[in-house]
């Protein structure tokens, strides 16, 4: 786990192995989400990135019948 500091500018720098494995490049748009006094950054990803995603997945057996209205 690596640490960061908030400059005056209130600017982060993300460390280059987190960049790295999230595929980050300068330019891209991130989500600021706090939750609890925690800050998530989620990557903002094209909704083509999402494609294939569910493949295979059938809504068989998801729902008992009684769950029907």
């Amino acid at each position: 786990m690596e640490s960061v500091t908030l400059s005056s500018k209130f600017q982060l720098v993300i460390p280059r192995r987190a960049r790295e494995h999230l595929g980050l490049r300068p330019g891209m748009k991130l989500t600021v989400l706090e939750k609890g006094g925690v800050l998530f950054l989620v990557p903002e990803r094209p909704v083509r990135a999402f494609r294939g995603l569910a493949r295979g997945v059938t809504p068989a057996g998801l729902r008992e019948k009684k769950d029907r209205l």
